[in-house]
């Protein structure tokens, strides 16, 4: 089957995961003011969504291996009250291709969380192996598995067996040390649809500037072992115009812009944050907030406050008009302040 990554016009532009970033309400105001080639969710665990779907349809437990449990009912028949992480996987049409990502370093529970992906309409399924975060280190998953090259080659293919969408992966250039010659090569043996690469170590974090130097080297060995696999670079990115130049110096099929996003859900239009007038971003931030409050009524009103330092900045009084807002507790009270202040 032909998937939408072989349909792509290269260079393309896509938007990153990140979680308690770009959520349900968050793509949904990207999708309306410039839809990127490609939209992911944030990431999901696939643990939590196979232990929390077989709670809530009451399918037993049983004794042994994962893979020997019952697979329970699909989202169609789980009432998202019982398991919140199914929220994380809401999307419209106007956001397609969309892909779901998840994290895991069981195959039996990547291949539950791809069929799941599957049912729900998604275009893809994408394997985070480059989170940081110490969490989900511990599990062995995020960006634990460039230690764990094995073990990551069985959770790509356990994924590939168990749906038809493509597959593909989100990692980074290495653990304490750039390990490209080994750790790229067990992933592209895999042959996923597309490899995304976050240009800095773990231990790097997104301390340090990313290393673009490297991506030649990627490329060359996608060109070796996977031609057709669609190659995505990631690392301080902040405009169309800038992932377009980083695609013809370095070779990539596309880039994505992550930190980019901020403030500008505008970035994919290819209009600049600077470009866009205050009461326009008041406008889209006010947008947001009450999607936020319709989309994600379990979560912290507090998370949109990144978005509101993103979006209010770059102007005389803005600090003091940023802790103005950042005192509303829902989405009707930052609506009031922002027509009290600006209309």
């Amino acid at each position: 089957m032909t998937s939408f990554w072989s349909k792509l016009q290269k260079p393309f532009a896509v938007m990153a995961p990140m979680a308690d970033v770009t959520d349900p309400a968050w793509r949904a105001l990207v999708a309306k003011q410039g839809r990127p080639a490609v939209t992911w969710t944030e990431f999901v665990s696939a643990d939590g969504l196979w232990h929390l779907n077989k709670a809530s349809t009451g399918v037993p437990q049983t004794q042994g291996a994962p893979a020997a449990r019952p697979i329970p009912p699909f989202a169609s028949d789980t009432p998202v009250s019982a398991n919140p992480l199914m929220r994380d996987l809401a999307f419209t049409e106007a956001e397609r291709p969309i892909v779901a990502q998840f994290f895991t370093a069981k195959p039996p529970m990547m291949a539950y969380a791809a069929k799941l992906a599957e049912e729900l309409g998604f275009d893809g399924v994408d394997i985070n192996m480059g989170c940081p975060d110490r969490a989900i280190e511990k599990q062995g998953a995020g960006a634990a598995m460039v230690k764990t090259p094995a073990a990551a080659q069985a959770v790509i293919r356990a994924a590939q067996e168990a749906s038809s969408l493509p597959v593909s992966v989100k990692t980074r250039i290495g653990w304490n040390a750039e390990s490209i010659d080994e750790w790229i090569p067990a992933l592209l043996e895999t042959k996923p649809t597309a490899l995304t690469v976050h240009l800095r170590t773990r231990k790097e974090l997104s301390l340090v500037p990313a290393h673009w130097e490297v991506m030649p080297r990627i490329v060359a060995l996608r060109d070796q072992l996977a031609p057709e696999t669609r190659v995505i670079g990631n690392g301080d990115v902040q405009s169309l115009d800038e992932a377009r130049e980083k695609c013809a110096e370095y070779g990539c099929d596309g880039v994505m812009i992550g930190r980019g996003i901020f403030g500008n859900p505008w970035v994919f239009a290819g209009r600049a944050s600077e470009d866009t007038p205050l009461p326009e971003k008041l406008a889209a931030l006010v947008e947001l907030a009450h999607a936020f409050e319709a989309l994600r009524p379990a979560k912290n009103f507090a998370i949109l406050k990144k978005h509101i330092k993103a979006f209010v900045t770059g102007f005389d009084g803005a600090a003091e008009f940023r802790a103005t807002l950042m005192a509303a507790e829902n989405a009707s009270e930052l609506e009031d302040i922002c027509r009290a202040s600006y209309n």
